[in-house]
């Protein structure tokens, strides 16, 4: 799986000079309102300079919605990757009694998905931490757009420190780019005891769905 080339996908490309991981919540920066439809739902988010997908809703995050139904049945769901918080949000607005965690590197995105939880009136189901605040416990469900751009070895990492917090009979649901390498890793998954099946495919994505034996 190769690193993300430069385009209007990554942060670094549409803000140059700031880089992702850096993103500093006390400096100022601009922020870019984004009417965003998910799951039959209209939510009006914010989005900033030096977070992913600043002002718009990225293609792969897009087709998650699209080709999926939101979780039913679950009670905690942790959003991988969170960013300005949209997959994480859509699903405390559409799933009433899920409580969801939201985590992410970039400390200037989790300052905007707490934000924008308070706007939605989902902030106390809400939460959007760094990795040692996520809190103890398993969960029913993972969403997540992975960050392919952190690299191969870090994203396989990144995801067999994630997926074992999945409660027994959980699932994983990720999208990833077939040109970014989603076949092969959907493989690699299913080789380290994680039974992987395609969902869906659309506009160049696959919706992987990841599950943890009951």
């Amino acid at each position: 799986m190769a690193d993300v080339p430069e385009t209007p996908e990554t942060p670094e490309a549409s803000d140059p000079g700031e880089h992702y991981f850096t993103a500093d919540p006390s400096v100022p920066f601009t922020r870019e309102p984004v009417e965003v439809e998910v799951w039959d739902r209209r939510l009006s988010l914010v989005t900033g300079s030096g977070v992913f997908a600043r002002g718009r809703l990225d293609v792969g995050t897009a087709v998650l919605f699209r080709e999926t139904d939101p979780p039913a049945g679950v009670r905690r769901v942790l959003d991988l990757g969170c960013g300005y918080g949209v997959i994480g949000l859509a699903v405390a607005a559409t799933v009433p009694a899920a409580e969801v965690v939201g985590v992410d590197v970039n400390e200037r995105a989790l300052l905007l998905a707490r934000e924008n939880a308070s706007a939605l009136g989902v902030a106390e189901r809400y939460r959007a931490v760094l990795p040692d605040g996520v809190p103890d416990g398993e969960f029913d469900e993972i969403w997540s757009n992975p960050p392919i751009r952190i690299g191969k070895a870090a994203l396989h990492e990144l995801l067999l420190t994630w997926l074992p917090r999945l409660a027994p009979g959980g699932r994983a649901v990720l999208v990833v780019g077939k040109n970014l390498g989603a076949d092969s890793l959907a493989r690699w998954l299913d080789e380290q005891g994680w039974p992987t099946d395609r969902l869906a495919s659309a506009k160049g994505f696959r919706v992987l769905e990841v599950r943890r034996a009951p």
